[in-house]
């Protein structure tokens, strides 16, 4: 499988109302070959991966049409089919924040091992550090360049790495049981008590 392939297979969402710095992300995104969602909000980017309250649906996910993203055409059944593996939002948007994204995100016992990356027109100190203390994977500065994409390609491994784990512990696990000693014993004593009785009915017989 080839470099671009591979990196296809890593799904993005990206999140921010502004409509150029949004169309930026997106065409970074694609020259690297990520497939690509992007949405104007927090609301939206909620909504897409499915945490969002009831009384908030009522907006609609706006889709990349290019080749490496999500088609505007595909229903909603293939919104939930979609594996998220990173997220890149806008610090300030109105309504909801990039950083109460993160929050909610690091909140959700689903979506916690996604890697958060936030972005920003303002060098804020104590809002970067704010936004790493909360889990943030990087915070970057506006324009946002190709070489600050390029960065995203170690937390996106790591973050399938994670999804990844609760199936190698599975497996794990149960090869741990197979061998386990106690499991031996167990089935050692259960036959020794099996050849014992058959000992005991031979004796009784003769």
């Amino acid at each position: 499988m080839g470099m671009a392939a591979a990196d296809a297979q890593f799904h993005v969402l990206a999140v921010d109302d502004s409509i150029i710095d949004r169309k930026l992300i997106e065409r970074l995104l694609k020259t690297s070959s990520y497939q690509v969602t992007a949405v104007d909000s927090v609301r939206k980017a909620l909504e897409f991966l499915g945490i969002l309250d009831d009384d908030d649906q009522e907006d609609h996910v706006e889709r990349n049409p290019n080749p490496a993203s999500v088609s505007p055409d595909d229903d909603q059944q293939h919104d939930q089919d979609i594996q998220v593996n990173l997220i890149i939002t806008d610090y300030c948007m109105p309504g909801m924040t990039g950083y109460d994204l993160l929050r909610k995100i690091k909140e959700s016992s689903s979506f916690k091992d996604i890697p958060v990356v936030i972005m920003s027109s303002e060098n804020v100190p104590s809002r970067i550090n704010r936004c790493l203390e909360e889990g943030a994977e990087e915070f970057f500065l506006k324009p946002v360049q190709l070489a600050d994409v390029n960065k995203l390609k170690p937390h996106l491994l790591r973050g399938k790495s994670r999804e990844n784990q609760p199936n190698i512990n599975k497996r794990k696990g149960l090869l741990e049981e197979i061998h386990s000693p106690d499991r031996t014993r167990t089935r050692y004593n259960n036959n020794n008590n099996n050849n014992n009785g058959l000992r005991s009915k031979n004796n009784l017989t003769l």
